[in-house]
């Protein structure tokens, strides 16, 4: 009865198994953590883009700084969107701003940096007396949302979840 009860595995098995789960435990233990992806597209923005850095995150938002905007922030995994770049300024933008924004928008959607500085400073460019204070167009599947007070100006740019 007892024999019935130890059946032995053949040997070839019984050698490679141990090693098998000494492989496996292995892979698990030696695979690196997995960062934040709007972490590390901040990173790649901060060495691509001359004076740009990286503040810090929180709550699925990375805040960045540069001289040409006020405010500067990357935003991952909205309930609408799956990344956004916002860039705040003066009410009178400089040509710096628009190459940072369009800069930084060609870097983050993999679009042609022409197309992306195009679109982004129509967007901005279009605010005014004839077309009101806040302007929202698409652009290469991008979403663009322009808007101004008195004393600033900003730019989101987003790309939707299904897209």
């Amino acid at each position: 009865m007892t024999a019935s009860l130890r059946r032995r595995l053949p040997l070839s098995i019984r050698s490679t198994l141990p090693a098998a789960l000494i492989a496996l435990a292995t892979v698990f233990v030696a695979a690196p953590a997995h960062a934040d992806p709007c972490v590390d597209i901040a990173k790649q923005l901060a060495g691509q883009i001359d004076g740009l850095k990286v503040n810090f995150s929180a709550a699925n938002i990375t805040y960045l700084t540069h001289p040409a905007a006020k405010e500067l922030s990357l935003g991952c995994r909205g309930k609408d969107y799956s990344i956004e770049l916002y860039a705040k300024t003066d009410r009178k933008m400089k040509p710096e701003f628009f190459n940072l924004v369009g800069s930084a928008t060609a870097l983050i959607f993999t679009v042609p940096k022409d197309d992306a500085v195009t679109g982004t400073s129509r967007c901005l460019k279009r605010m005014g007396i004839l077309r009101g204070n806040t302007i929202t167009m698409r652009y290469r599947r991008l979403n663009l949302e322009c808007t101004r007070n008195k004393t600033d100006a900003s730019i989101t740019v987003r790309r939707g979840n299904n897209e």
